[in-house]
């Protein structure tokens, strides 16, 4: 994908920007590469059409300011699809300059890497057959699913440590795993973030067959991921964001990769407390 430098960004990124580590990388090979999660759909996901989903076009509009700080009148933009095991060691290496998919901020990751400003709000919630029980203790005594190495896996097993209730958590390898379980009734619940659940459920024939809760369980503020210490390109990538929110980007994208979903307190929130421009 080709990106064109935009003279609107150039104006509003600061003059002063020191070339960073990954600005330098960018320069140097003429390619952003942008990391994406092909199975976190509506936020993250691989179609027949390419990487597509809420953050992959949060990045493609991203992707003039990057050009500008890094001096470059026009560059690639590389997508590199990864794993929820290899997401942050690949930014971490450098394969990849930003992780635009969908990913919690927390302070264990920021060990490994940094993130950008908050991005997107989400929600750790349930997913049930339709004729199950609206009850979070309903749940003690059964097996309840959730995808391995997410951040949802803590929320759960604090969630029922918390509620002290005594539930078995099976670990599945992806979504489509854990929904398949939860058809055949292996499990009771499957764990996920909100907008993965809604779009997992609506996706299906059997749509009627399944709920959604309405309350999530926990706050997940995500944000693009980046090498740790890069603070000229953090800078870079936030004015930039900056920018989309100032635009009304991020709501038009909202809109058009989460059709019918109206934007709740956090999203809102978001929008209202995004970063000021210079």
């Amino acid at each position: 994908m080709r990106i064109l430098s935009a003279a609107l960004a150039a104006t509003l990124l600061l003059p002063t920007l020191a070339f960073s580590q990954t600005l330098d990388r960018i320069k140097e090979s003429g390619e952003f590469v942008v990391g994406f999660r092909t199975d976190a759909a509506p936020l993250s996901f691989l179609s027949d059409n390419g990487p597509q989903g809420y953050s992959p076009e949060i990045c493609v509009r991203l992707a003039p300011s990057i050009a500008t700080a890094a001096g470059l009148e026009s560059m690639d933009m590389v997508f590199e699809p990864v794993t929820t095991e290899n997401r942050f060691e690949k930014v971490a290496s450098g394969e990849i300059d930003l992780l635009c998919g969908a990913a919690t901020i927390t302070l264990s990751r920021r060990e490994l890497v940094d993130f950008s400003a908050i991005t997107y709000v989400d929600g750790t919630t349930i997913a049930l057959k339709v004729d199950a029980p609206e009850s979070f203790e309903a749940l003690a005594g059964q097996k309840v699913g959730v995808r391995s190495g997410t951040t949802t896996l803590d929320a759960l097993n604090n969630s029922l440590a918390a509620a002290n209730i005594d539930a078995e958590v099976v670990e599945f390898a992806d979504h489509t795993e854990g929904m398949a379980a939860l058809e055949a009734d292996e499990i009771t619940a499957y764990f996920a973030d909100q907008s993965i659940l809604m779009n997992l459920v609506l996706a299906r024939e059997d749509a009627a067959d399944f709920k959604v809760f309405d309350q999530i369980l926990t706050v997940e503020k995500q944000g693009f991921a980046m090498q740790r210490g890069d603070t000229d390109f953090r800078l870079a990538v936030d004015a930039g964001l900056s920018v989309l929110f100032e635009q009304g980007d991020f709501e038009e994208v909202y809109k058009n990769t989460i059709p019918g979903a109206r934007p709740g307190f956090a999203i809102e929130a978001m929008f209202l407390l995004s970063p000021t421009l210079p």
